[in-house]
């Protein structure tokens, strides 16, 4: 009798963990969102965006934004502070010592090549969008089984890799033009400001940038909301790849590069269906994690990641 009821008890646990792990696996993979946008903004300080407690330079991520997603406080670039390395960070989730002058190519495949060839999605249902031409060199990587293969559309800089930045206000039309017309399931955006001005040690238009760029992801996300294509099954990303030097810091706002707070510290925003709305989320997360959310997303099998999934998003 005791050997029947403890087989019994085994057999009920075994059945309830077998159950828990399928409806686990389920829900974990059964979601709303088909497309993603991911809109970097260059290099402005978490204390110029959400980190300023009265949010002037970001009224639209305060009024509108915020309400319909997920704000973090808490979010960082740990590795190298610079442009490309902290878009190299989003795009292949890992850390990277690279080239910051568009000279090298990622070491680690991009999540534009695996959606590519996991998907056998035609190139122009993911492109890369960037106001930086040297941003180019996100689309491919070193690594010898991936290199050369499964490029996304591109539209970056003047015209293309060497051509020199552009005006994000020239960025934003190309934007405008892909999402009306072309329709990508995975859109991948970087604005030049206000990184452009800080380097220039120009306040101002530092603060400027900040604006410009928060009225352009407003604007992005209402093409999400009316554009039956997009609507309801579309999630959005936005944050920075590096932030600025503090105040005292070597030469403080004009510049970036060290492991300081303000180069770190970094604004992040998510919106979709999967989503949870009007939360400020202050469990730590980085760079990487981003790219492992939309592996998850989007159900990539063959995943390629140092970064952990951003569950506390979900709903």
């Amino acid at each position: 009798m005791v050997r029947f009821l403890g087989t019994t008890i085994i057999g009920f646990i075994s059945i309830l963990v077998l159950n828990h792990c399928v409806s686990a696996k389920v829900q974990m993979r059964d979601y709303i969102t088909e497309n993603v946008i991911v809109i970097v903004v260059d290099g402005p300080r978490y204390s110029e965006t959400w980190g300023d407690s009265f949010h002037s330079n970001v009224p639209r991520m305060d009024s509108v934004l915020a309400k319909e997603g997920v704000v973090s406080t808490s979010f960082y670039n740990q590795g190298e502070t610079y442009t490309t390395a902290g878009h190299t960070a989003i795009t292949t989730g890992f850390y990277q010592t690279i080239d910051n002058t568009g000279l090298e190519n990622p070491s680690h495949v991009s999540f534009f090549q695996l959606l590519l060839k996991e998907k056998k999605w035609d190139s122009d249902l993911i492109w890369l969008v960037t106001s930086k031409d040297k941003l180019a060199r996100l689309a491919n990587t070193t690594d010898s089984d991936w290199k050369d293969q499964f490029i996304p559309s591109m539209n970056c800089g003047v015209n293309g890799l060497g051509s020199g930045y552009r005006d994000d206000s020239t960025t934003f039309t190309v934007i405008t033009d892909v999402l009306q017309n072309h329709h990508p399931k995975v859109l991948f955006v970087n604005f030049r400001e206000p990184d452009y001005s800080g380097h220039q040690a120009n306040w101002t238009n530092y603060l400027k940038g900040i604006k410009d760029t928060d009225e352009y992801v407003y604007q992005i996300w209402q093409m999400i909301q009316n554009d039956p294509f997009y609507a309801g099954k579309t999630s959005l990303f936005v944050t920075n790849d590096h932030g600025r030097h503090l105040d005292g810091v070597n030469d403080g706002f004009p510049s970036h590069g060290d492991s300081c707070d303000g180069c770190r510290h970094i604004n992040f925003y998510a919106f979709g269906p999967d989503f949870k709305k009007n939360i400020l989320l202050s469990k730590s997360y980085s760079l990487v994690d981003l790219n492992a959310t939309i592996l998850e997303l989007l159900n990539v099998k063959n995943r390629s990641t140092s970064g952990n999934v951003m569950v506390e998003l979900f709903n």
